[in-house]
């Protein structure tokens, strides 16, 4: 996944997204991809990146299957891990979201807000 995040960084660059956006889009990038990766079952991964003047828009979309968790991680081996958070971190961070799941494939859609509406560029 660094080469997606690497992807979003020379994107954000191309718009002159200030450092922070361009920051949280990378993070938020990343964390998508690697959830559709590990959950979705998915043999591709998609990924569109869009700018409109205010906020950056990032979407990935499989072709899989949502696999839902029935309980927390509770194995030996995942005690202190940096896991299970990604989706309530994309929230926290961006100013929209949105999950569709469906039985042929999930789509992930995040807003991340770059400039006030209105605000002079």
């Amino acid at each position: 996944m660094p080469e997606l995040r690497r992807f979003a960084r020379r994107a954000a660059r191309q718009w002159a997204v200030p450092e922070d956006a361009s920051d949280t889009l990378a993070l938020v990038s990343g964390e998508l991809v690697t959830n559709a990766v590990l959950h979705s079952g998915s043999a591709d991964v998609t990924q569109l990146i869009v700018f409109d003047g205010v906020a950056v828009s990032v979407e990935v979309a499989d072709s899989g299957r949502w696999l839902v968790r029935d309980a927390n991680r509770s194995t030996t081996q995942d005690a202190g891990a940096e896991f299970g958070r990604g989706l309530d971190l994309v929230r926290a961070c961006t100013s929209w979201f949105t999950l569709h799941p469906s039985a042929v494939g999930t789509r992930a859609v995040a807003r991340i807000s770059v400039r006030e509406p209105g605000a002079r560029q």
